[in-house]
C-alpha cells in the first residue's frame, strides 16, 4: 500500500495512526513525522532531498582526474597495490580502497573475480584402519525388550586429522555392555580386516584397568 492510501484511510477515520504505519511497515512517531511534511508540502515533502545532495566527503573531481591519468600515462600495467605505494610516498593520503575502486571505475584496472571460500572441504581420503570407534547404544530394540548395541566402526570424527570411510565392522546386541563385548567388537574387526593404527573410545570404565590389578589401559579418549 502506498502513502496515499494509507493517508485516505487514515484522513477518512477508517484506519488509526498506528494502523496505517503498522501496513506502512514503519513505527507510528515515523507516519505522524509523514503526516506533518505531507500537510506542509504535499506529497513532494515526502522525498528525502539528502538523497539529490553530494557528499561533502567526496573527493574533488580534478583529484579523481589526476590520479587516473597518473595511473594511465606512467603507471599503466602496475597493480593497486604497487600504485597505492608511490601515491604514498609522494605525499597521497587516499587509502588502498579509494585507489582502487577509481581505478576500476574507469575501466583503468579489472575487477577481480570473485573467490571461492577460504578453506574449501576436500572429500576425504578413504584410508581404513587408520582409527576405529567403538561405542555402545542402550535402547528399547524390540518392544519390552532392552539391548546395548555395540558398534565398531571406521572413525569419522576427527576429519581434520583423520580420513575415514564411517564403514560398520561389527554390530552386535548384548545385555549389557562391558569388557567382554568390547573386545568381541575389536576381535571382530581384527579377524576380518586385520590391525588397525589407533583406537577410540568414550570414558566407560570398562576401557580401563587399574595399575594396582596389574592391568593395561585398553583405550582412551
Amino acid at each position: 500500500m502506498k502513502f496515499e492510501e494509507a493517508y485516505s484511510g487514515w484522513n477518512a477515520g477508517r484506519l488509526t495512526q498506528a494502523e496505517a504505519a503498522q501496513i506502512l511497515g514503519m513505527c507510528e512517531r515515523s507516519f505522524r513525522r509523514y503526516l506533518v511534511r505531507c500537510e506542509a508540502d504535499g506529497l513532494d515533502g515526502l522525498i528525502d532531498h539528502r538523497l539529490e545532495q553530494m557528499s561533502n566527503r567526496r573527493a574533488p573531481v580534478d583529484e579523481v582526474m589526476a590520479l587516473t591519468e597518473q595511473y594511465r600515462s606512467r603507471h599503466a600495467g602496475w597493480n593497486v597495490k604497487h600504485f597505492h605505494g608511490w601515491c604514498q610516498r609522494e605525499g597521497g593520503m587516499r587509502c588502498y580502497t579509494w585507489v582502487k575502486k577509481r581505478l576500476q571505475e574507469t575501466g583503468l584496472v579489472a575487477k577481480a573475480k570473485k573467490r571461492g571460500p577460504h578453506r574449501k572441504r576436500r572429500e576425504r581420503s578413504p584410508l581404513p584402519g587408520m582409527m576405529i570407534h567403538q561405542d555402545g547404544s542402550a535402547h528399547e530394540w524390540v518392544a519390552g525388550q532392552k539391548w546395548d548395541l555395540i558398534v565398531t566402526m571406521d572413525d569419522d570424527r576427527r576429519k581434520s586429522l583423520w580420513d575415514a570411510t564411517s564403514e560398520h565392522y561389527s554390530m552386535f546386541f548384548v545385555a549389557e555392555e562391558g569388557t567382554a563385548s568390547s573386545f568381541r567388537g575389536v576381535r571382530d574387526v581384527i579377524a576380518a580386516r586385520g590391525l588397525f593404527s589407533s583406537f577410540y573410545s568414550d570414558r566407560g570404565s570398562h576401557y580401563w584397568h587399574t595399575p594396582e590389578a596389574g592391568g593395561k589401559v585398553l583405550a582412551r579418549e
